[in-house]
């Protein structure tokens, strides 16, 4: 029995989308853009990563996600340099006891086994042989016809990256192929046209967009694609992408994007928009980082909203803290005013991982000095002197 008195519940916020290998490479880049993110993690980092640094950055990623109220998160992971780097980015994440969808995919640069995708039946085989756990598995690649095949064959989910006007003509081909699904996830999705929209609308496909990302790498128009998700019938969910430049914090993506859409459109209405969207409030934003992200899941039955038969998936933020006191508004304290630190209480899969503020069953002594160790061997091996105050 745990005591509620002051708190609101919540279900667990759901992160469409997190390159989680990278944990321990946090705020590394406080100021780059798409460029310097590549140099730093595909072309540089991530040529080094052993297996016990798959481990690691998945580990913080994950534990970082609980201690913030992310009980599930989809985990991209383009890093699955041999067979034994995806096995301990999948350990990790069921050592940390998040809920987690592992998105298999590629490395980007560099050599490494070409294990994948056909690695996936193994993986697949050895660590998915029950839908009934709390991490699950799926594909993520591009638009490709032969690995999406190999997904299907599987019957695996497949995320996929998509920004831009660029692959508009060859996802006009998968539709026109009958390859598109309600199977499919899209990430980003800003700067598409509206033709494409239309595709990944009538196909059932899931979107998530980037509030923090998309500005700060200046993908496609620079904007998130919220409004035209919206503008399109789409259910939007929110991700944070990843922590190389910014923090694990889902309070904070909804209040960019809550803002930032509510800026658009009246800046439409006062020069003379008659088509102005409205504004969005502050319950659909909580929608957007909870259900609607549990439909990118694909695990709608399971998260995302308070309801008998779902699994337990809880999050309580305490109202008595002295940032939210007095709490006049259930949902706008939670969009508009908490922070991290009034996550009093998580729970996945109805056992406890965070309670009275304190992570549950982590030697933070032991994790501190494993993160330390991988961190430095990486900067060793890329040549990186730590500077903390680079620009």
């Amino acid at each position: 029995m745990i005591d509620a008195s002051n708190t609101i519940l919540i279900p667990g916020f759901v992160d469409c989308h997190r390159h989680s290998w990278e944990g321990v490479l946090r705020r590394i880049i406080p100021n780059g853009d798409i460029g310097k993110y590549m140099a730093t993690t595909h072309q540089g980092f991530a040529l080094h990563y052993r297996p016990q640094d798959m481990y690691m950055g998945n580990l913080v990623t994950a534990l970082g996600c609980i201690d913030a109220g992310i009980t599930c998160i989809i985990d991209n992971s383009h890093n699955s340099r041999s067979p034994a780097h995806s096995d301990a980015a999948i350990q990790a994440l069921f050592d940390s006891g998040i809920r987690a969808v592992h998105a298999s995919g590629a490395p980007q640069n560099g050599n490494w086994d070409r294990q994948w995708p056909q690695d996936l039946a193994r993986i697949q085989k050895q660590f998915f042989s029950s839908n009934d756990q709390l991490v699950t598995l799926r594909m993520f690649s591009g638009l490709d016809r032969d690995n999406w095949a190999l997904a299907r064959r599987l019957g695996l989910r497949v995320t996929t990256e998509f920004t831009g006007s660029a692959g508009a003509p060859l996802l006009e081909q998968f539709w026109n192929e009958k390859l598109l699904g309600s199977d499919v996830t899209y990430n980003h999705c800003n700067a598409l046209p509206d033709s494409t929209w239309q595709r990944i609308r009538e196909s059932g496909g899931t979107v998530n967009v980037c509030p923090r990302s998309d500005p700060q790498y200046g993908l496609g128009e620079g904007i998130p694609a919220f409004q035209k998700a919206l503008d399109h019938g789409m259910r939007p969910g929110l991700s944070v992408d990843n922590e190389i430049s910014y923090g694990t914090d889902m309070f904070t993506e909804m209040r960019v994007v809550f803002n930032i859409q509510r800026a658009w459109a009246t800046y439409r209405r006062v020069n003379g928009d008659t088509n102005a969207p409205k504004l969005v409030n502050v319950r659909e934003v909580l929608e957007c980082a909870t259900v609607n992200g549990a439909a990118c899941a694909g695990l709608p039955d399971q998260c995302g909203t308070l309801t008998p038969g779902k699994e337990a998936d809880i999050v309580m933020i305490r109202t008595d803290d002295i940032n939210l006191y007095p709490s006049n508004n259930a949902i706008g304290t939670v969009v508009a005013a908490a922070d991290t630190r009034n996550v009093d209480t998580v729970i996945i899969g109805g056992t406890i991982r965070k309670f009275r503020g304190k992570m549950a069953g982590v030697n933070m002594s032991k994790f501190r000095q494993q993160v330390d160790e991988s961190r430095a061997y990486l900067f060793r091996q890329a040549g990186y002197k730590l500077d903390i105050f680079s620009s």
